[in-house]
Order: C-alpha cells, then structure tokens, then sequence
C-alpha cells in the first residue's frame, strides 16, 4: 500500500548488532518494500479476478431474488396445506426424483422448496420444487446448489469466484489470492504506518496538496488503511472456503449415537414412518423454528434430521434428529454448545458468504471488493509512472536480509515456512519469486560486469602520468 519504489534512505543496522527499536524495522524495511513489490506485480492479477467476481458474487443475492421472484413467493393465503399435502404436490410434478429434504416456507408469502435427488444433476445440486404452500401448486423447479440452497444464476456466479468454472485448477487462483491477500494488506500497512506516523491526518486521508505520483501513493495508502481489517478478514475467511476448513458439528446418522427401539423387544420395522408432519411437530416442540430444513433418512432405520438454516446474526442452527417410526426426538445438537473455534469458523465464513448479516453484508462486501479494485489500480498506476524509460522497473535494491539480525530473521524464516505449509501454493508461488530474482540479480552482475570491462580500456586511454 505505498510506493515499491520509494526509495528513501535507511538506516541499515550491522548483522552482529543485537535489535532494538526503529532499527529493526530500518533492516526489515527493504525486505518488505521488496516482497510488497512482487506481490503487487505478479499477485494483483489474480486479486483483481477476485475482487472483480467478488463485487458480482455480492450483488447475486438480490439479483436472485428478481430473476426468481415467481418461485421464490407465492400469494398470501388463508390457511396453509399438511407439509406433506406440499410435498405429495412436488412428487407428482417430478415422479422421477427422489426426495432427500425439504424447507417449509418459513414466512408469508414465501414458498416450500422440496429438494430432490435426480440423474444427471452436478456434483452438490439438488432440484428444488418450488410450492404454494396454500394451494400446493407448483410454481417452478430449478437446480439448487450446496447446503446455502443457491439458485442457478447465484450459483453459477459463486463458482466463477471460487474456481472460474474450471474445477480443480481454477481453484488454484482462489488459493493464491487468498493467500497473498494478508501478506500484501500487512506489508502495505506497516510501510504505510511507519512512512506516516508523526502525521496522523494524512495518515487516515488522502493529501490535497500533492500531486502526480505523490498523489496516488497517498490515495493507495489511505484507502488500503481502511481497507486492511476486511481484507484481512476476506483472507483468513477465503483461505478456510479454499482449503476446505470448513466442517462443522453435526449430528450422527443414528442421532448422536442414541439409537430408537420400540415395541416390547425393543425392534421396529425399518419401513415405519410417522411422516414429515408428525416429524415437523417434534421438532418444534424442541424449540426448532423457521427457516428449517428436515433431512430424509438416508439409511433404513435412520432418523430425520431436522435443522435450522438461519445464518443471519444472532445465528440459528440448532439441530435435532427425530425416530421414523416413533416421532421421538433421539439426538440434539445446539448451535450454543459449539466449541468456539467452530462457531467462529461459521460466522467467519458466513461473513464472507455475504450470509451474516443479510443486504448490509453485502454492501460491505461490495464496498472491499471496490477498495481492492482501487488499491490494485493504483499501485499499477505508481508503477508505471516510476517506470524507466527502458527496462521493468525495480523493486528495492538486493541484499536488505543481511541487515537483519539473526534473532529477527530466523523466527521471520520460521513463520514463513509455516505459512508455505499451510498453504501450500503459497509456499510454491514465494519460491518461485525468489528464483526470479536470483536470476534477475545473475543478469544485473553479469551486466555491471560487461559494462566494467568496456569502460576499462576507456578509462586507461585517459589516464596520463
């Protein structure tokens, strides 16, 4: 977040020298300044892909509810059907599908999606059969993806974020982003800091009086030092969506390891079944309320399992499984007893989904995708006005790691190597910077030394005695 190329002095501090105060950060600067240059060159690219599919990702919640607004509602009716007078609708319409969950409208005005199991559906896609909860008319079927229930055109511009719609390899650009993102929000930030902090005002705004370059750098290091909490957030978040660390707590198939027995001898035919009515009622009773998905047994002799989906804060997903045969709640499982790290998990991820807090989540989000596109634009801008007339362009001379003392560097070393093993295209992408510019280095020796040899005779055909 400020200029790679600022080159202003610093004072090295020598490797024997034990650190202290401003001289560490003296050593650490070039490094920063260095990887901060490389990152922006070479990394942006895939940000501005992500903040470009991100700013449309946060505007397909409402465009979902326009283009899917005839299956998504229905008219307000007197009196609302059995749930399962709605579900025998949605079966007649689609006989071929088999039924693995349903969502009762969970407020007038809103429609009952019954979802579906059916040949030649995408990996993670059900079909949802939409139903007028009053009427039991079917207002439209279309393919619903993932456990957020997201319809085509959501969930077709979801995966252009997550993987450009080219699976396994495009999820490659999610994890670079991802994880660049945070290293290159942190460096701008402490070079930002450090460059301005006797003038607090120019700190948090941009300068009036500066122009050209100076101008840009103090509208990418203001925007950036507000941008940085949530682009770090959209990093540590995005990383947990890419890298798959996003399980959480549920209950087993047999509801939670307590299984149901009834009768005398305690057995009961597999095939008994209260129906989803009765099912609905358990659930209930335990405190379970709208918006609710309840789950089919997917085993003989398995429970339902009946689930909130509310996401919004304060989040509502308590779960309870329920007997087939005998309508008995056997399993229960509250969002409130969530280890934290779990629930912190899911309202992180949640946030980035855009799911936290409804429409203002999505502001937000839109707003740090814009910010990110900004910060993107201006540093190529910064670049490309310090830019010799020939030539890339250079980051901060080499060789600034020597300046850090050993007690520095090393744990610095350690961390990094840790975060190459948690992310491992991270750990891939830095290596390869630095065998960039060790080569880029060889070549600027080998051509300070071709240079020197020509200038030599020169140099001895003026020398008089």
């Amino acid at each position: 977040m400020t200029s790679t190329a600022d080159r202003s002095s610093a004072a090295g501090q020598a490797p024997g020298t034990p650190p202290g105060g401003p001289a560490v950060w003296a050593a650490l600067r070039p490094l920063v300044l260095r990887l901060h240059f490389y990152a922006g060159i070479l990394v942006a690219p895939f940000l501005l892909v992500a903040a470009g599919t991100g700013l449309l990702y946060a505007a397909s919640f409402q465009i979902e509810q326009v283009v899917y607004r005839h299956e998504l509602t229905a008219p307000a009716g007197p009196a609302t059907l059995p749930l399962s007078r709605q579900i025998e609708a949605a079966r007649a319409a689609q006989p071929q599908g088999t039924i693995t969950a349903v969502r009762p409208a969970a407020e007038p005005g809103h429609t009952t999606r019954v979802l579906m199991d059916r040949p030649g559906l995408p990996e993670s896609t059900r079909l949802a059969v939409f139903v007028d909860p009053h009427t039991g008319r079917v207002r439209g079927q279309l393919e619903s993806y993932g456990d957020v229930g997201a319809l085509p055109v959501r969930a077709w511009i979801s995966n252009l974020h997550r993987d450009l719609h080219l699976g396994e390899p495009g999820g490659i650009y999610s994890e670079l982003a991802a994880g660049w993102l945070w290293v290159v929000a942190l460096g701008g930030l402490a070079l930002w800091v450090t460059r301005r902090r006797r003038e607090k005002r120019r700190l948090l705004l941009p300068g009036r009086a500066v122009r050209g370059g100076r101008r840009t750098l103090s509208w990418h290091g203001s925007v950036g030092l507000w941008a940085v909490p949530g682009l770090l957030f959209l990093s540590v978040t995005g990383l947990s969506v890419t890298l798959g660390w996003t399980a959480a707590p549920s209950i087993s198939p047999q509801g939670g390891g307590h299984a149901a027995h009834t009768g005398a001898g305690g057995h009961r035919a597999a095939t008994a079944d209260v129906g989803v009515d009765r099912i609905a009622r358990a659930a209930a009773d335990k405190g379970l309320s709208g918006p609710l998905e309840i789950v089919w047994p997917g085993d003989p002799g398995a429970p339902y399992l009946v689930r909130e989906i509310d996401k919004t804060a304060p989040t509502r997903l308590d779960q309870v499984a329920v007997d087939a045969a005998t309508g008995q709640v056997t399993g229960e499982l509250r969002f409130a007893d969530y280890p934290l790290a779990a629930k912190l998990l899911r309202w992180g991820v949640d946030g980035h989904m855009g799911l936290l807090f409804g429409p203002a989540n999505q502001i937000l989000l839109a707003a740090l995708a814009i910010a990110l596109i900004i910060l993107i634009v201006l540093g190529y801008r910064m670049w490309w006005l310090r830019r010799p007339t020939r030539g890339f362009g250079e980051p901060y001379p080499r060789g600034g790691w020597r300046q850090v003392h050993w007690t520095v560097l090393t744990p610095l070393g350690l961390l990094t190597a840790a975060a190459g093993i948690f992310v491992p295209l991270m750990g891939v992408s830095l290596v390869l910077f630095l065998v960039i510019d060790a080569l880029l280095g060889l070549r600027s020796r080998r051509a300070a030394r071709r240079q020197d040899r020509a200038l030599q005779p020169d140099a001895q055909a003026g020398r008089t005695w």
